[in-house]
């Protein structure tokens, strides 16, 4: 299995269209493009990012077309129109919390 971690920062005053975004849009076209939502974590107290997230694949292959794909790049693109410091990275999933 491949995962991959995000992490971002909600843009300051998108918080609520941000929650909407998420709830219908990214999550679900996740899903569909074939990447299985394994958490998504939020910072209430402290530094770092404020929200990190994690899906999986199979494999590697499956991971990088899906990345590689029109699909995600326009889906990549609504989503930094609500955050802030994205970053992502694709790693072997090993089953416990990933940074």
């Amino acid at each position: 299995m491949i995962k991959l971690l995000m992490s971002w920062d909600i843009k300051a005053g998108r918080e609520a269209e941000y929650m909407e975004f998420v709830t219908r849009e990214f999550t679900p076209e996740l899903m569909k493009l074939g990447i299985q939502p394994t958490e998504a974590w939020y910072t209430v107290v402290g530094n770092g990012p404020q929200v990190l997230a994690g899906g999986i694949t199979k494999d590697r292959e499956t991971m990088m077309t899906i990345l590689g794909s029109e699909e995600w790049e326009g889906l990549e693109t609504k989503l930094l129109d609500y955050v802030r410091n994205y970053r992502s990275k694709v790693v072997p999933a090993t089953g416990q919390f990933q940074l």
